[in-house]
């Protein structure tokens, strides 16, 4: 045993591997854009960011298992494990070899004709007279002289599976590794028993160095497979296990408990290892009082469980129970590395631990690449680089719609006296724009690449020449008028409206640049919003709709851009019934008044003044209000389009593409196809 209990000193410290907890390691990193897709959507709903990503980590993505799933599979594996097992299984093991034994010797006795009658009579009555309780038997038993050598090697088992399952108890494995025990196996367990106990009372009083535990380890080693690296580590583990023990009797009958106790003391034929035990329980639940000694559980299954099975089943329950409260992420400072990978991998298996290291670096990663970031108060929030992605994922989304509804013709506006678009496309016969130098080389250089046989021809090929692409174009000034007011919430237009939003702002900051968009959001009353505003504003309670204070700013708006094409683009799902007095007082009316409607039409007739191309989104199937936007569309020569929700994104660009039409080519044009606006289509290349 010294000799098994150096090398594993050795090995412990000079080298300690654990398994690999990232699954695949030649698995492509974390895909971002399903998860900032739906983040996004969360806080345009009035979420926080943080419950946002939270809400998405507890609920998984396409084809990854999320939180809430991985507790759901914790929390069946605790239920299961109470309702297979009971508590009972080393009582029913010694009774079946008590009763064997007393069997074995009561055949022995009726078979041996030589043996006195009686001393024949008083060892048959002295086992017939046994106790019910099979810890009193045992004691009963303790000085009989067996005649049967199989009756005496079964309760000799009995005494060496006490010792066995007591251990076990304290040290997972050694009700194994003691199946065949010895003497001097026996001598060794009592030995390492009374140094673990004087090096931890020692630890106790501070008077232990280093030096003591290398000294106990290169001694007992063998018997510590986790390889401490301290003393403390060594309590920890001690303290995990002992507790779990602690809390199985706890769990049992007091009768059970009081059968142990009394069977104890024959362990390994003499109470010694049960002293040493209580002794060293006494030390480690004074060295880690934190842990559970006083909890218990309730099995209702039939599969018997032995001391050492006990325990570990016990701190099975622990680690799940851990486990739970890691995955529900409900506590301050939650994080998921948080989570215990390696106990996960233990109580679900592997899968589940790769599905929860993908949610940790998922995690990192919308924190590590801009994704998210925390404000002046320390919340969290979305960062403009992820707006910017989230905008560019919403227009793709209106592309598709768009060209799905309109085929997919592609219109260029492009000639060599218009500004350029950043876009490039291959060379067509006729074409007069500029060639893109540096793209037509680059084309060149991989056609060689890919061609080795071509590589002596040619540098620049026919089908290698790409041409920059030019836009006529003049500046808009752009208005889009967000209804905010709450029946968008309660009728499901709140997300829509804001992605609309989003992807028209995303739109003009990367593909015309040149406009100036401003978003107003208008309820009781109006207020101009950037796009982080608007996109993580809370519906509120608050009566009215104020499209005439919306239309005041809108026209300001217009006026400070004399030189640009006015766009007005007005999205509501319900009449005017509140508008701005001149006292700047707000008031409000429903049916709406007169005096509401006559202030809104002004306005409305001051946008057409200033030359704005209007557009009207009517939301919803509201007669009245379809009867007031209709009249209003026609009195100020506008549109209306009614959309569905799920289409109010595709309109509203389509719209505003369309009026850019106007703008260039002096008319104003149904928006026609755009889904493939440059050679990028509406998001660039």
């Amino acid at each position: 045993m010294a000799e098994a209990s150096d090398h594993r000193s050795f090995e412990s410290h000079h080298a300690r591997f654990q398994r690999y907890q990232g699954g695949d390691p030649l698995a492509p990193p974390v895909d971002l854009a399903e998860a900032l897709d739906k983040i996004g959507e969360q806080v345009m709903a009035g979420y926080s960011a943080e419950r946002a990503m939270r809400e998405y980590l507890r609920r998984g993505g396409e084809g990854r298992r999320g939180l809430d799933d991985l507790g759901r599979r914790v929390s069946e594996r605790r239920r299961d494990l109470l309702q297979r097992h009971q508590l009972d299984g080393t009582l029913q093991e010694i009774k079946k070899l008590l009763d064997r034994a007393v069997l074995e010797e009561r055949k022995q006795l009726a078979r041996d004709v030589d043996l006195d009658d009686l001393d024949r009579s008083f060892a048959e009555t002295r086992l017939e007279n046994l106790p019910a309780s099979t810890s009193a038997a045992v004691n009963e038993l303790q000085d009989y002289q067996w005649r049967s050598s199989q009756a005496r090697a079964d309760y000799e088992q009995i005494k060496n599976l006490l010792g066995r399952e007591l251990l076990d108890q304290r040290f997972g494995g050694m009700k194994q590794a003691l199946e065949n025990v010895t003497d001097a196996d026996r001598e060794a367990v009592g030995e390492m028993l009374n140094d673990l106990n004087d090096l931890l009372e020692k630890h106790a009083r501070g008077e232990d160095t280093p030096q003591d535990f290398e000294d106990f380890m290169a001694k007992h080693g063998a018997f510590f497979p986790e390889g401490p690296r301290n003393v403390d580590e060594l309590i920890d583990t001690l303290a995990k296990r002992s507790a779990a023990a602690q809390r199985m009797l706890n769990s049992m009958t007091e009768e059970q408990r009081q059968e142990l106790f009394e069977l104890s003391a024959q362990a390994f034929g003499s109470p010694e290892l049960a002293q040493q035990l209580a002794r060293l329980d006494q030390s480690l639940q004074a060295l880690r009082p934190g842990e559970d000694w006083s909890g218990s559980e309730r099995f209702d299954g039939d599969q018997p469980l032995g001391l050492g099975e006990g325990a570990g089943v016990l701190q099975d329950l622990a680690d799940l129970d851990e486990l739970s409260e890691q995955l529900s992420q409900s506590y301050e400072g939650a994080r998921m590395d948080d989570i215990d990978l390696d106990k996960l991998a233990r109580q679900l298996g592997d899968e589940a631990a790769v599905d929860a290291h993908t949610l940790r670096e998922l995690e990192r990663a919308l924190r590590r690449d801009g994704t998210l970031r925390r404000d002046s108060t320390g919340r969290l929030q979305l960062t403009p680089k992820a707006m910017r992605q989230l905008g560019t994922t919403l227009l793709k989304d209106i592309a598709k719609r768009m060209s799905a509804r309109q085929g997919q013709r592609e219109l260029r506006q492009a000639g060599a006296a218009g500004d350029l678009s950043g876009s490039t496309r291959a060379w067509q016969f006729g074409d007069t724009e500029p060639w893109d130098i540096p793209r037509t080389v680059l084309n060149g250089i991989r056609r060689r690449a890919a061609e080795p046989a071509d590589a002596g021809g040619r540098l620049i090929g026919i089908d290698d020449i790409e041409v920059a692409e030019t836009e006529a174009r003049t500046q808009a000034a752009v208005a889009l008028l967000a209804d905010t007011s709450f029946s968008m919430e309660i009728d499901g237009r709140w997300v829509p409206m804001k992605r609309t939003a989003l992807a028209l702002h995303t739109l003009i900051r990367s593909r015309f640049r040149g406009d100036d968009l401003q978003l107003i959001g208008f309820g009781r009353h109006a207020e101009v919003m950037d796009i982080e505003e608007l996109t993580a504003l809370e519906a509120s309670w608050a009566k009215g709709t104020n499209l005439h204070h919306a239309l005041l700013l809108a026209n300001r708006h217009f006026r400070k851009h004399p030189t640009a094409q006015p766009v007005l683009l007005i999205v509501t799902d319900g009449e005017p019934t509140s508008h701005l007095e001149s006292d700047g007082e707000v008031r409000f009316s429903y049916p709406p008044h007169p005096v509401t409607i006559a202030y809104t039409v002004r306005e409305l007739e001051n946008s057409m003044r200033l030359g704005a191309q209007i557009t009207f989104f009517r939301l919803g199937d509201d007669p009245s209000l379809a009867r007031f936007v209709d009249s209003m569309a026609k009195r100020v020569e506008g549109r209306v389009v009614a959309p569905e929700n799920e289409e109010l994104g595709a309109a509203v660009v389509d719209s505003y593409l369309g009026s850019r039409a106007w703008s260039a080519s002096g008319g104003y044009g149904a928006g026609g196809d755009w889904s493939g606006w440059g050679r990028g289509g509406l998001w660039g290349d």
